[in-house]
């Protein structure tokens, strides 16, 4: 399956151009608010008409301004979910779910009612109105209807954004299980790196309306500049679980640098992960450590220093895995940083967030 953009839609404070190819997985709009993410998916879910250019899918034109051609938005076959889920508050969860299965096509197979009820974990929840369901269960309610209309597009336009820290833990893996089991193409809007590491298998840079890049999440999220504080610099680690100390609260996990230690996750020993580990959190020591609290602690060889305002960038090779560190000006010149020092770089296993871990080893 192939989404084919090359589009362009004025807006009030710019002009929206996108030239793209997108593949099945999970790619992820990511940028700042006001960028064009959302008018983006909105142009390839029909709500909005582009100026110039064509959209097309799987090779059937959805739009062409030269040709005159069109598709409505329920003839895309797109499900769509959005911040705030937009259920009926009249209908049950089971009415709302069924709701979705009026729009899957007739002669053609959809997603069973039980198969993405069993998906979601909704079971619990089929009898209950909308006004008694947390934000998260409201989300993952509004996922279910829109994979029972059998979508061969599915559009999430920041879902978890009105939700709180733990509600966002929550819902997590159950994107992952439609990224992984359903089979459908998503396109996901977010301006959180957290989330866009560890769901994203490609990753679309959108900044002031422009298609900055297109990539794999670990080369295209480290090479991005800050963006209004929005991305926080950082690495990717990519590990293999090892063992879990429930008792701890901890998961540990190998890497060429050596041993991490994260938050608790539960994954199976053997599972591969990628771990985005934020710049900012990592200190920087020029001789071994002794006792401090952080469990963390890779050697490794400074490869490059670069200057970011009052700040100095260490780009660290650790046995093959690069590492970002950033240190202040006057932290770097009293530790006598240089390209070619040998370094120690030290974390708290809390500074991996479980929200930035992805939990299974995906297809490029």
């Amino acid at each position: 399956m192939s989404l084919s953009l090359d589009i362009a839609h004025d807006l009030p404070s710019f002009e929206l151009r996108a030239d793209l190819d997108i593949g099945p997985g999970l790619t992820a709009l990511f940028g700042p608010s006001g960028s064009g993410k959302t008018t983006l998916i909105n142009l390839v879910a029909g709500l909005i008409r582009p100026d110039r250019g064509s959209i097309l899918f799987d090779g059937e034109v959805w739009a062409t301004v030269d040709g005159g051609v069109f598709v409505p938005p329920h003839r895309r076959r797109i499900g769509y979910v959005f911040q705030d889920g937009r259920l009926f508050p009249h209908m049950s969860v089971a009415g709302n779910l069924r709701y979705g299965q009026r729009f899957a096509p007739r002669g053609e197979k959809p997603d069973s009612f039980t198969r993405v009820v069993d998906l979601l974990g909704l079971g619990p929840l089929l009898d209950r109105r909308p006004a008694k369901l947390s934000g998260g269960e409201k989300q993952r309610v509004a996922l279910g209807r829109a994979l029972l209309a059998s979508p061969r597009l599915l559009l999430m336009d920041e879902p978890l954004s009105a939700l709180d820290n733990s509600l966002k833990s929550a819902i997590l893996p159950y994107i992952e299980r439609i990224r992984d089991e359903a089979d459908v193409p998503i396109l996901y809007v977010s301006h959180s790196i957290e989330e866009v590491s560890r769901l994203a298998t490609r990753v679309i840079s959108v900044q002031g309306g422009k298609v900055e890049a297109l990539g794999a999440p670990d080369a295209l999220l480290q090479s991005l500049p800050a963006i209004d504080g929005l991305n926080r610099a950082g690495s990717f680690l990519h590990a293999r679980v090892t063992g879990q100390n429930k008792a701890d609260g901890l998961t540990m996990a190998a890497c060429r640098a050596g041993q991490v230690y994260l938050r608790h996750q539960d994954l199976p020993v053997g599972a591969e992960i990628r771990v985005f580990v934020p710049s900012g959190d990592i200190i920087v020591a020029t001789e071994p450590v002794g006792a401090v609290s952080t469990l963390n602690r890779l050697s490794g060889k400074v490869v490059l220093m670069e200057q970011t305002g009052a700040g100095t960038m260490l780009h660290v090779d650790c046995a093959g895995d690069l590492l970002t560190a950033e240190v202040t000006r006057r932290s770097a010149e009293m530790l006598g940083l240089a390209q070619g020092r040998e370094v120690v770089l030290l974390f708290k296993a809390l500074s991996v967030g479980a929200d930035s871990v992805l939990h299974r080893h995906l297809r490029s």
